[in-house]
């Protein structure tokens, strides 16, 4: 099978064909960081850890960077409100990003680059255009001359005539006053304003333009052209569309072979904005009271196509979080129950690692969640494999609990436990025993059978505190006891 993915350039699916055989390169435009990360961050980074994990999974050496944005003018402005500067607020929001990411189980980039570390790459950048005629300075101000690149226009489709100038709010149409020679031309380095953070550079006093430093990180870290560029579709145009521009004027080269995108996140179907009160920050959904498992987020996000809309509403993580109860359930299937089927690795402190799992690839849950990813991560296709493999553990689980032994092969039941617990760390959705659980494997039948005796004489001598006592010692070590008639109590952990 032949992994496909849908290139925004090409806009049709095409089958992955990376520059070097066996490794990728992979840019992730990353947060501009003035505030918190909200729910189409989420998104974006959710869906760009799932492709890295898949293409590691698949056996590429994969080499992602992702890019902080820490030099803009919504830095500037929330520095001058809060009376901070422009690295007090960058450097804020950059450690709460790191939070909220690892709260959501994505995994950190091989690489992170920052704007205000590239500025030599950035200026070094900037000459080359200038000198190649793609770019000319007028009064402390540099631009890029649009019309000079014959094929702007090609990632998105537009074309000159018939784009509105200042189409994105990053880009005002005025920006830069009269000494602009076109219109659409956009900054390349701004002249240094009063009071604002500077650097040096031949043409003055100043600070980039938002589009040069992408241009500038990917060519750094990682060369001219590079096989996989990733973001939301709102930075298809100017954002990507700028970057080709820049790079490919400098270099003569692609830029990247594959331009990825995904859709944006909308809140009971309309856009998520402040200005319309919807607007949703990752740590204030995990931290709001009832709040969904970040894992429930994570596969909220990975239920739709990565190129689609998703719509957030309160049903639909309602939803995400019985699904997640449904897995969960099943990625917990060996610690439960592991002990008594007689699986000798049950203590190893490895036990549950999928790194320490071995399943079969040429089985059918697995080939066909290959089959769905393959096809331009179609990750609700996956999911879709998973929730098979969880329901049939979960029925086998029940059949343990009330009967004590399995109806069905524990091999099989182990290699469909290990299974699942493999295909769904490729999407980042992992489960461990929590503290109570650990507790319950630490206690062995001989104490659990011992402390049922004890409670079963308190109740023959009507001393029902300390039955209820004993009952809730276990069921806080996550002892489940079924009392049946006759004086009879089974137990399941």
């Amino acid at each position: 099978m032949s992994l496909r993915l849908y290139n925004s350039l090409s806009r049709q699916k095409e089958v992955f064909q990376p520059l070097q055989a066996g490794r990728v390169t992979m840019y992730c435009c990353g947060v501009t960081v003035y505030d918190y990360c909200h729910l189409g961050h989420a998104r974006s980074y959710i869906v760009w850890d799932t492709v890295r994990r898949y293409l590691m999974w698949r056996g590429y050496r994969v080499h992602y960077v992702q890019n902080f944005t820490d030099i803009d003018d919504k830095i500037l402005n929330r520095a001058k409100t809060e009376h901070s500067s422009m690295q007090t607020v960058a450097e804020r929001f950059t450690r709460a990003y790191f939070e909220d990411m690892a709260r959501l189980n994505i995994l950190e980039a091989d690489d992170y680059t920052y704007a205000t570390q590239t500025l030599d790459g950035i200026q070094r950048l900037i000459r080359e255009l200038e000198q190649k005629g793609y770019a000319y300075a007028a009064d402390g101000d540099v631009y890029y001359s649009v019309r000079k690149f014959p094929n702007y226009g090609k990632l998105s489709g537009r074309k000159l005539e018939d784009m509105q100038v200042g189409a994105s709010g990053r880009v005002a149409a005025t920006e830069g006053g009269p000494q602009k020679q076109d219109p659409f031309d956009f900054a390349l380095w701004k002249q240094a304003k009063e009071g604002e953070p500077f650097w040096h550079s031949p043409w003055g006093p100043g600070r980039p333009g938002w589009h040069i430093e992408c241009s500038a990180m990917v060519r750094d870290r990682m060369g001219d052209t590079i096989d996989i560029h990733v973001g939301g579709s709102d930075l298809i145009f100017p954002h990507h569309e700028n970057e080709i521009a820049q790079s490919e004027a400098a270099t003569g080269k692609p830029l990247a072979r594959y331009w990825l995108h995904n859709g944006m996140v909308n809140v009971g179907g309309e856009k998520m904005s402040k200005s319309l009160g919807n607007f949703t920050t990752i740590r204030q959904l995990l931290d709001a009271p009832n709040s969904p498992d970040p894992m429930a987020l994570r596969l909220f996000v990975l239920q739709a196509q990565y190129r689609k809309p998703l719509d957030f509403t309160a049903d639909a993580i309602a939803s995400a979080s019985n699904s997640w109860a449904t897995l969960k359930q099943g990625l917990l299937f060996g610690h439960h129950h592991g002990e008594r089927l007689g699986w000798s690795d049950w203590p190893d402190p490895d036990f549950g690692n999928p790194a320490a799992m071995h399943i079969d690839p040429d089985s059918p849950a697995v080939q066909q969640f290959q089959a769905g990813m393959d096809d331009d991560i179609n990750t609700p296709a996956a999911i879709a494999i998973l929730f098979e493999l969880a329901k049939d553990l979960r029925r086998a689980g029940n059949v343990i609990t009330h009967t004590g032994q399995p109806d069905e092969d524990t091999g099989q039941l182990r290699q469909r436990w290990q299974t699942l617990v493999v295909l769904a760390q490729v999407l980042g959705l992992e489960a461990q025993p929590d503290a109570s659980e650990a507790t319950a494997q630490e206690l062995s039948d001989q104490a659990i059978a011992a402390l049922l005796q004890q409670r079963q004489a308190a109740r023959q001598n009507k001393d029902f505190a300390t039955a209820d006592r004993i009952r809730d010692q276990l069921q806080a070590q996550g002892i489940t006891l079924i009392d049946k008639p006759g004086g009879v109590t089974d137990w399941h952990r």
